[in-house]
């Protein structure tokens, strides 16, 4: 994004510099007009007026282009004041400078106040009456011209504005990529680690009354630490598949390890297919959440088209949220749906989403 920045900010100022080169034959114009109304030592000082008009455009160019505001608009200023001296000596096209004064200002001038410098000036090139004629040659380059470089400038900033979008657009999208991977590593990890976990917990409890179970545990172990590693590379890739009935199969041996009575359902047919994979992240995190911080004796989960609940019997407590039961409640809001979760009375807690 850097690189297409720099490049775009270089086109630009190649352009600028373009058109500010090719105002330059305005100038040139008018001191053929000074040689032509003027001799001697006045037409060298009407050359030396029009010369320090184009250095005084110049440098107001280059203070435009430097976003210098009151530098340029000083230098605007005096460019004004030179091409009010130029026009005792190049007469109507004297006025070919003030084309080149308010294509510097009417860009940066509110439009009523611009329409009316330009205005002006056209009519007073067209009204004044000059030796050769009234000046509607220069007139209407004035008109012209103010109008090109104003649609030019109206160019310019669109380009810099759709720039600058995009690059909002990147920075949105990288945000939410990263927001996307955090959500994803708490509830793909947070399940797998948990049960990790209860099921070291366990097998060091029966390393000497029971080694052959032990060894089972461990075993399982060894399966979730290499799915756990499955899942963060599915994540990181953007490529994770959760299903409802792997998730019920997951929590039913998770539940069976931290010792709590599970009623899972065997079917899940009720459930259209649009609906599992975001049924399957609720049940993840809400049996993900009875295992780490329950103490519950018993857990049930019920499905129907709409609605999954996960109720356990355990000591309930307030509803605080947190990054897993957060990123659950994007997901579901994603998907037009509703998550409610809170404690219930006596005991126990309730998750239910409701799409």
């Amino acid at each position: 994004m850097d690189e297409a920045s720099d490049a775009q900010r270089w086109v630009r100022g190649w352009r600028l510099r373009l058109l500010d080169a090719g105002m330059l034959v305005y100038p040139a114009v008018t001191v053929a007009a000074v040689l032509q109304h003027s001799a001697g030592a006045t037409a060298v000082l009407g050359c030396a007026v029009v010369g320090a008009f184009a250095t005084g455009y110049l440098a107001a160019a280059e203070a435009a282009a430097r976003r210098a505001s009151r530098p340029f608009w000083l230098l605007v200023g005096g460019c004004a004041a030179l091409f009010a001296a130029a026009v005792p000596f190049a007469h109507a096209d004297a006025f070919f400078l003030a084309a080149v004064v308010l294509s510097l200002a009417v860009p940066r001038l509110p439009r009523r106040a611009a329409a009316v410098l330009v205005a002006g000036s056209a009519l007073a090139a067209v009204a004044v009456p000059w030796p050769d004629g009234p000046g509607w040659t220069q007139a209407v380059a004035l008109v012209f011209t103010v109008l090109m470089v104003s649609a030019f400038a109206e160019a310019i900033r669109a380009n810099t504005a759709l720039v600058e979008a995009r690059a909002e657009v990147a920075r949105l999208a990288s945000e939410a990529e990263r927001a996307r991977i955090a959500r994803d590593l708490h509830d793909l990890l947070g399940h797998s680690l948990t049960a990790i976990t209860v099921k070291s917990t366990l097998a060091r409890r029966l390393v000497t009354a029971e080694a052959a179970r032990a060894g089972e545990e461990m075993a399982a172990v060894e399966t979730l630490a290499r799915q756990a590693l499955t899942d963060v590379r599915a994540a990181v890739s953007g490529y994770r598949e959760v299903t409802l009935a792997g998730e019920l199969a997951r929590g039913r041996e998770l539940l069976r390890a931290c010792g709590v009575a599970a009623d899972l359902p065997t079917a899940i047919d009720v459930v259209g297919p649009g609906q599992q994979e975001l049924f399957g992240w609720v049940v993840r995190e809400g049996l993900t959440n009875v295992a780490r911080h329950a103490r519950a004796t018993r857990c049930a989960v019920t499905l129907s088209a709409s609605t999954v609940e996960v109720v356990d019997d355990g000591v309930g407590g307030a509803a605080t949220g947190g990054s897993g039961l957060d990123g659950l409640r994007e997901r579901v809001t994603a998907a037009g749906g509703r998550l409610s979760a809170g404690p219930l009375r006596p005991r126990g807690w309730r998750l239910r989403v409701t799409v």
